[in-house]
């Protein structure tokens, strides 16, 4: 007789001649291996498969892939092909074969990312719940292994396995994981508990009876159909409680618990009307504590949960927890989208939660279709290792270039390539979950713009923008200065205007990308030049007529307000005696403006919008004084206030100076003030310019600048 009909008898002959096939691969390929205490090695894939076959309940195919795996993973030159192994048994290798690999260096800090690895490889669902069998007989084989191995084993199960069976519904194995974790990790504190529950083991049975008689009868009188279930807590959840709520062993009130689960109709009335008159025997026999009230059916929890848990006091004062639902509501909380993972708190994601009840429904309907029908692991990311093993996540279509940047910002701007599993790759290559990655740099590489379409992420593309940037600060640095000294030689000038001009011609955006392309070499010295000289003697006429319309202007000179006399204000002359601009509103050329004549300042020129206008007319419209512009500007300068409101962005304020600095205009004073709560920058600025033509210019442009808020002249 083949060992597989012994250990395996739930199965039909054409399954186990599939086990054996696989049992004699494993038994010839690890006849020289034992295990920690000596025995020989085979016990561990014989015990896994006796838990996949008669806990879990698993298909054969789940049987055999786990004798295959284990061949493989000790000696990968087996040869495991047979023609009796359909192509699902080896997919369920394959990931467990990948899973194998993962050997998380700090399993505290990347739990979740590690969680995330094993559902990718498991391409089959069911392979997810071949590794929690096989990491439940590693937790019942911890005494074989040395102790370092030991504590890795404890740690990984804890944050790793024991959530994943929580998540499946596996509580059977969840909880003999927690306690076997608890024995090791917390000695003391198990015995205690375990003690404890010995201790009172016959205590809750007599105290189940008591309890159970009277609301017996009353159930039965009324003619309600039930069943109970009667639970006494595990010991490590026991444990958590008495850490979490900092009690003892006699403080934890649900130790011991009672559900009732009643028989009726899937009526929502009915149900609930049911549930609420087994309540009602209950409290009217036990003293109910209300403050523990939970009414999960009036309200049930957005996860779907439904169900009455009150805590009572007998007649002993000894409380007990009782939970009262129907059969509908027991069926969705124990194998529905309301599982009891998902109520306990444990963070999850949509796209897993999915397709973790894949793996339930995988488990609970054998005869399913095949594996390709089902969902696939969530999508979206990639996971990737560094060459010392440490795990990484990534953005689905992530390359090398944003896997270095995720190391250093350092290494990703020194990027020229890297090995992937051992093969040189270009830094635009894409990267796949369970890619080994070796980053290669080169000293003299620089980013380039080309590199902004090789990356998916934002901190890749922040800084490789933020090194662009900074390389053309350079640039524009040493363009400016080779301009600077060139226009020298040549005794010409090249004011703003002209620049802003030539770099509107030139369609480059910034005085910086003017510069750096003067730099370069991309614009020729030679045409900045016949530019200029083009340009002066274009404008020479128009300067001349300027200046021959001020040489015949005649200003009015007054010495007190009157009704017809017009004081003409020259753009020149702001800071003549006759007149003053007036620094609450700060007039410019061109303004809608008025006099208002002062006891000491002589006549102060304001904006007809000032905050002050309305006041200062009708208190003391004797003093307003009528004032126009003269006809053409001459060459003044004007300051203006501003207060910008922006995005909290370290490149707004360069951006506000080049807007600036595009215009007959220049900034005089700018001071910056982050708001945190916000998320905004407060920037006061002061600019001179020649007209408010030219600073409609201005506020236009800064209005349009990408992080700019809002703009508001004061």
């Amino acid at each position: 007789m083949h060992p597989v009909e012994q250990l395996f008898p739930m199965y039909s002959p054409e399954s186990l001649a599939v086990i054996a096939e696989a049992y004699d691969i494993a038994a010839e390929a690890l006849k020289d291996d034992v295990r920690g205490n000596g025995h020989p090695f085979l016990e561990h894939p014989v015990a896994v498969a006796q838990i996949v076959s008669g806990e879990v309940g698993l298909a054969p195919e789940c049987v055999a892939a786990v004798f295959l795996h284990e061949a493989l993973r000790l000696h990968p030159e087996t040869d495991i092909h047979r023609p009796v192994f359909d192509e699902s048994i080896y997919t369920m290798v394959d990931g467990l074969g990948k899973i194998a690999t993962i050997s998380p260096r700090d399993t505290r800090l990347e739990a979740e990312n590690y969680k995330k690895l094993i559902i990718q490889y498991s391409r089959d669902p069911r392979v997810t719940v071949l590794k929690l069998a096989d990491r439940l007989e590693v937790m019942r084989s911890l005494s074989v292994l040395p102790r370092t191995s030991r504590e890795k084993k404890v740690l990984e199960t804890l944050l790793l396995y024991i959530p994943i069976a929580h998540q499946l519904g596996l509580y059977n194995m969840k909880r003999e994981m927690e306690d076997i974790y608890l024995s090791y990790a917390e000695p003391e504190q198990y015995r205690l508990i375990t003690n404890k529950l010995r201790a009172t083991q016959r205590d809750r049975e007599k105290l189940m009876t008591e309890f159970i008689h009277p609301l017996e009868r009353k159930l039965s009188d009324a003619g309600i159909h039930y069943k109970l279930k009667i639970r006494t807590k595990a010991a490590y959840s026991i444990w958590a409680k008495m850490q979490k709520q900092k009690v003892p062993f006699e403080g934890i009130y649900d130790v011991f618990a009672i559900r009732f689960i009643i028989d009726c109709e899937e009526d929502p009335k009915v149900e609930k009307d049911l549930c609420w008159q087994v309540y009602s025997f209950v409290t009217e026999e036990y003293e109910p504590d209300t403050s523990r009230l939970r009414d999960w059916i009036s309200n049930p929890k957005p996860n779907g949960y439904e169900s009455l848990h009150i805590t009572v006091k007998n007649r002993d004062g000894a409380s007990l927890e009782v939970q009262i639902r129907t059969h509908r509501m027991d069926e969705i909380a124990e194998n529905g989208f309301a599982s009891h993972w998902s109520y306990k708190g444990i963070r999850r994601e949509e796209s897993m939660d999915n397709w973790l009840g894949a793996v339930r429904y995988a488990l609970e309907h054998p005869d399913t279709d095949s594996p390709e029908d089902m969902p696939q692991p969530p999508g979206g990311e990639i996971f990737v290792f560094t060459p010392t093993g440490e795990l990484r996540r990534l953005p689905e279509g992530a390359s090398v270039l944003d896997f270095a940047f995720l190391i250093h910002t350092g290494i990703g701007l020194r990027c020229s390539g890297a090995r992937v599993n051992g093969k040189s790759v270009p830094i635009k290559e894409k990267l796949s979950t369970g890619d080994s990655i070796e980053i290669q740099t080169t000293k003299n590489q620089r980013p380039s713009p080309d590199w902004l379409n090789w990356v998916v992420t934002s901190k890749a593309r922040t800084k490789i923008r933020q090194a662009l940037g900074e390389g053309e600060q350079k640039r524009a640095a040493a363009g400016k200065e080779l301009l600077s000294r060139r226009l020298k030689n040549w005794k010409l000038a090249f004011p703003d205007e002209m620049l802003a001009e030539l770099m509107k011609k030139r369609h480059y955006p910034t005085v910086n990308s003017f510069y750096a392309a003067v730099g370069e070499g991309e614009i020729d010295l030679a045409d900045i030049k016949e530019y200029i000289l083009t340009e002066d003697a274009r404008k020479a006429e128009a300067i001349e007529a300027a200046q021959a319309a001020e040489s015949a202007k005649v200003r009015h000179t007054v010495s007190g307000p009157h009704e017809d006399d017009i004081l003409v204000l020259s753009a020149r002359g702001v800071k003549g005696l006759d007149y003053k601009m007036a620094h609450c509103c700060n007039p410019v050329y061109g303004d809608d403006v008025f006099g208002f004549v002062s006891r000491t300042d002589g006549i102060k020129i304001h904006r007809m919008t000032c905050p002050n206008a309305a006041r200062l007319m009708e208190m003391y419209p004797y003093r307003i004084q009528k004032v126009r512009w003269s006809d053409a500007p001459s060459g003044g300068a004007f300051q203006v206030a501003l207060k910008v409101t922006a995005a909290a962005e370290n490149t707004v304020v360069s951006g506000i100076m080049n807007t600036v600095g595009m215009f007959r205009a220049s900034v005089r004073s700018l001071s910056v003030t982050e708001n945190p709560r916000q998320g905004t920058f407060e920037i006061s600025l002061k600019i001179s310019v020649s007209s408010n033509l030219e600073l409609d210019k201005v506020l236009s442009q800064l209005r349009a600048l990408k992080d700019v808020l809002k703009v508001v002249r004061q």
